[in-house]
Formats: C-alpha cells, structure tokens, sequence
C-alpha cells in the first residue's frame, strides 16, 4: 500500500510510520469487526512518525490484514476492489506502516526546516499521517454547538500562527475602501529592470566545470510578524510569475529582469490557481481585510502575458457554516471553482458570471470538503459528520452545471486525503483510527476501482495538510502517465527511491535509485522520461534528473545545481519547483518574518 506524501506530525494521512524511520515494527493488533473493506490497511509502527512509512512484513491475508474476515475491506478469501488478496498487502490495510506524507510543511504557513514523510502502506485515508501543524483535517460537524465550538478553535490556533506586530497592516480598513489591485512601479527603476528583490551577491563565483548557472535570484518582500503567503508560480512563454505577500511578481526567464509591473493587493494574497488557463490567465485571491479572521474572498484575474487585470469580484458564502478563512481556487477549462470550508461557488473564466453552488447533498448530511480540477473536476464530500454512518465520498461534476457523473461512497472511517491525480483518477484515503492507509486507481469516468497500490515501501511526497487547506491536489513528488503512478520512497537517510506503481495492477513496475545520497522526487513526465529533482544538502548541489519509463531506469543528469548555492537552495522548506525548456525555477509557498532578508525564488539553467 502506499500512502500520502510527507506530512506533519500531528496531522492526517495516518497511515503509520516506517520503522527505518525510527519506530521498531510491531505485530498487528488483534483485528477490527468484520466491515467491507478498502484494501489492505497498513498501520505504522509505534513511535513512527511518518505516516505513509510502512514497515517491511509477511504477507497477510485480505486487504487490511485481517485474513479471517469476509468482506471487501478485509476478507482476504474473497476479491474485490479494494485488494481482498490474501497474499499481499493491501493499501488500506498493512499495520505497521506510516503513510506516504510524513511531516512536511505546509502551504501558506511558516514551515520548520524538518519534513516528515507518509508512508507507503495503507493508512488512514483522509488525513495524512504523522500530523503535526495542523496537518490533519477535521470532520465537518453539522451540531450547531459543536460546529462553532470547533471553529472557535481554529480561530484561537489561526490566531496563535498569525499574531504579531503587523506594523503597518494595522491601518484603518477605511483607507482600502477601494479593493483592486494596482500597478506599481518598480522599487529600484535603474535601467527599468530591477525590482528591489535582486540578491546583491555574484552566486556564480567559484561555479565549477559541468554545474549550472545561476540566472538569477530573487528575495521576498518584507511581510510583518504573522507572515505572508507565495502560493503559485507559473511558467508561461519567456515571462515566470510569481505571488508573493501582496504582490504578484513577473520576470523574464533567462535573466530575471522584470517583465511587467509588479501588481500591488490592497491585502494579503491568500489563493491562487495553480494553474493557467490556455490563454494564459490566473486567478489570485486576497483578503478583504486586516482582522486575523478576514475572510478569503476577493478575486482577481491576472494575465500572465501582460500582467494586465480582467475581471474582480467578491464570492459570498453561501451558508450558515459555509467559511471562507481560507479558499482553494480550481481551473477547468473555463470554469472557475472557488472552493471554501462547506461548499463552493463555480465562475465563468470569461466574464466571472456564477455558474451554480457546490454544496450540501442528502438533506444536509455530506458537505464539500475539498476540489481538485484539471481535465475533470472532482468534489469530496464528508457525510454524515458525528453519525454512526459518516463516511466520504468523491464525485465527478460537470463544470458548467455542477451535475453529478458519479459517486464513489467510501468505507466508514475512511478519509479522502489527497487526489494524487484527476486524470487518471488517484485517490489517497487513510484510517485514522486503524493507523492505515489506502491509494486507489478508479476506472475512467467511472466509480468502479481499477486496482490499488500494493507495496511495503513507504512513500514522500511534499503535501499541503494544513487544517484550513481545502487543497485536495498539489503534491509536490507525485507523477502519473498512463501506465504507472511514480512516488518517491522515504528514507531516513541516504538515496532514496522513486518507484513506478502499475495503474493496472497497483504492484511495482520499476524502481530507480537517487543518484547521490538525498531525495530524488518525481516531478513530470515528458517525451517517455520522469523528471526528477534531486534535493541539495547543505554542501551540496541539487540536480535536475531524466529517468527513461522503458528500458534502462538510471538516472541521467539534466542539470547539475552548483555547489555554491547549496545553502540557499537547501533553505527553500516549503516550496514550488518546475523544469522548464533546460531551466529550472524553485520558490518559496510561505514568507516569514526574518531579521534578515527571506528567499523568494531562484533559478538555474546552462
């Protein structure tokens, strides 16, 4: 089994720890009630710390290792979707082993240099493992009662991130009285290329033989004491883009020099698209205020072109509970899906014209809870909160009417994590409760399961797991093509692996070995290769990697990170990375209030 990339301690893929990770295997518990069954649960082993880590055992019956009961979720003589296979561990349900997303930092928010990881085995879908900074989600409760004494929760532990002397954010809400973003002219003009955010150190002195060159470097704006987000960074023709704090930066790829003027939000930016439409456009939204429980909800689209503004709007919410502290904004095709805490609001792309609202099903008992877009747009639903039946679900709508093509009801106890992939569908579930963990390929265009991820590894993609991150997408070290899912194992230390998963089968195809003694993580494939980023350590260079799907699985370098940059790059904890036409861009998710000046963005080429 697998389980979701490297998440915080105290949050939620579940799925248990991998022993080389510090916690020695234990025996399986005594199994749970016979219950339909999602495979083969996995649980990490005790004092692990990365839930998708799976320690290495026999093989045991059914999928969640319960060979004595009949059921799907856990009769290892009967087949089924979700891996009755008495012989191999299933992804819902190997004990011992953590889950893919181990500790990892998390988007938006300050990230400590330490990243857990998830591990491979089934864990508790829904939440990743390991939690730690809020990485584990919560239930949506529908009691009244319990719902505001939940959200009055959130607030006290919003505000315990945020609180700070915000200087200058203090001012009166009266002077933004108008809220759209506006053009500003660069801080340090000279000849019309700088922008105030050049590093003032030759980072080239010293380059050796064979390594890249560094391009440029940029650093982030000031931000006041509760931080600020950088969520997004696109690549688009010769122009990169990137949202930092307030601003929304561009500069021109080869030489860092600045393409348009930096566009200036009257507040905090909040979301971003993570991707562009096919004309280049992005969406952004900031705040509407300076309170710590501002909500995030103004709109604004951008054209990365140009950096010239089409529409802006606020998006209300749409009901009693419906919350927009934070917001996940998903693109498909032309529509634009504005998720918030219990439902989401479709836009048209072309005009920002509201399409429908995603919300409640059932009478009020499932509430969205989290989108992913793309080629098709997906929907969880968490149902029946507090209820002996509470369970998830995952949909399929159609973007223009917000119509249901299908439904997939999980198990109960059985959490929807992370989509690790729309197209094929590649759902990452976990059990908080049985420590296990689930990934599941689904048919195209269809609720009917495929196969799932069969394997003692334990897996380390870099997922966002924070408690108001709506986000079911956007690992950082997840690749798919059509054949195989690649992910990369988790290692205490040394190489690890980046392993290809058979859509088909959910059993290993290959597996390559990091070429030196860091983390090799899965970003694309392009033209028949992985491309693969192979992280720096403190003296050491990063690198850019291909790694051919057929044939010979060694490693091939692209491009050699220099030596002398190392500390830099290495100090990139939470971050976006992309290689892009021989060049390659890595900037930071979250600015923090430093006594110094904070990285924002660098980039290499030949």
């Amino acid at each position: 089994m697998t389980q979701p990339p490297n998440q915080p301690p105290s949050g939620g893929f579940g799925a248990p720890q991998d022993p080389r990770q510090g916690g020695a295997p234990q025996p399986p518990g005594p199994p749970p009630q016979p219950q339909p069954g999602y495979g083969y649960p996995q649980t990490p082993p005790a004092g692990s710390d990365n839930p998708y880590a799976q320690p290495t055992q026999p093989a045991q019956p059914g999928p969640y290792h319960q060979p004595q009961q009949p059921g799907p979720y856990g009769q290892p003589q009967q087949p089924g979707p979700y891996g009755n296979q008495p012989q191999q561990p299933g992804p819902y349900g190997q004990p011992q082993q953590p889950g893919p997303y181990g500790s990892q930092p998390q988007y938006g928010y300050p990230q400590p240099p330490t990243q857990p990881q998830f591990p491979a085995g089934p864990g508790a879908p829904g939440t990743p493992p390991g939690g730690g900074g809020g990485g584990k989600r919560n239930k949506l409760v529908v009691v009244v009662a319990a719902a505001v004494a939940a959200l009055l929760v959130a607030g006290g532990v919003t505000w315990a991130v945020v609180s700070g002397d915000d200087e200058g954010e203090k001012k009166s809400e009266a002077k933004n009285k108008d809220p759209k973003p506006t053009l500003s002219a660069p801080v340090n003009p000279g000849t019309g290329d700088g922008d105030g955010h050049e590093g003032k150190e030759d980072l080239n002195e010293g380059r050796q033989a064979g390594e890249a060159k560094v391009l440029w470097y940029k650093e982030a704006p000031k931000v006041p004491g509760s931080g600020g987000d950088a969520p997004g960074m696109w690549v688009y023709g010769d122009t990169v883009v990137k949202a930092a704090y307030k601003q929304l930066l561009a500069y021109k790829v080869g030489s860092g020099r600045t393409a348009w003027k930096a566009i200036e939000f009257p507040q905090k930016i909040c979301a971003a698209t993570q991707t562009a439409t096919d004309d280049g456009r992005i969406v952004v939204a900031y705040k509407e205020g300076t309170k710590s429980d501002a909500k995030c909800n103004q709109l604004q689209v951008i054209n990365l072109k140009n950096g010239e503004k089409g529409w802006g709007k606020p998006v209300k919410e749409e009901g009693l509970f419906d919350f927009a502290l934070k917001s996940q904004l998903v693109l498909v095709g032309d529509v634009l899906m504005v998720g918030r805490d219990q439902s989401g609001t479709a836009l048209r792309m072309s005009d920002g014209k509201k399409l429908y609202v995603a919300d409640k099903k059932d009478e009020g008992t499932c509430f969205p809870n989290g989108f992913a877009g793309g080629k098709q747009l997906l929907m969880a639903l968490s149902c029946g909160a507090s209820t002996p039946s509470a369970h998830d679900e995952l949909q399929q709508l159609d973007p223009k009417t917000g119509r249901a093509l299908w439904t997939k009801k999980f198990p109960k106890g059985w959490r929807i994590g992370k989509v690790f992939s729309v197209s094929p569908t590649i759902v990452y579930l976990s059990n908080e409760d049985k420590k296990q963990f689930n990934i599941t390929v689904l048919k195209e265009n269809s609720d009917a399961t495929r196969s799932e991820v069969i394997t003692k590894d334990s897996f380390a993609p870099e997922c966002d797991t924070s408690v108001l991150s709506r986000e079911l997408g956007g690992c950082l070290g997840v690749a798919v093509d059509d054949k195989n899912l690649y992910l990369p194992t988790s290692e205490k230390s040394g190489a690890n692996d980046v392993v290809a998963l058979s859509l088909a089968t959910g059993k290993e195809a290959w597996r390559a070995k990091s070429p030196l003694d860091e983390t090799m993580l899965p970003l694309k494939v392009e033209n028949g290769e992985v491309i693969a980023y192979v992280t720096p350590s403190y003296d050491s260079g990063g690198r850019v990697v291909s790694i051919a799907t057929s044939g010979s699985h060694k490693p091939e370098t692209l491009l050699q990170h220099p030596k002398g940059t190392s500390r830099i790059e290495s100090g990139f904890y939470s971050k976006d990375v992309d290689y892009v036409d021989g060049r390659f861009y890595i900037s930071t998710t979250s600015i923090m209030r430093s006594s110094g000046q904070a990285k924002l963005m660098l980039a290499y080429g030949k």
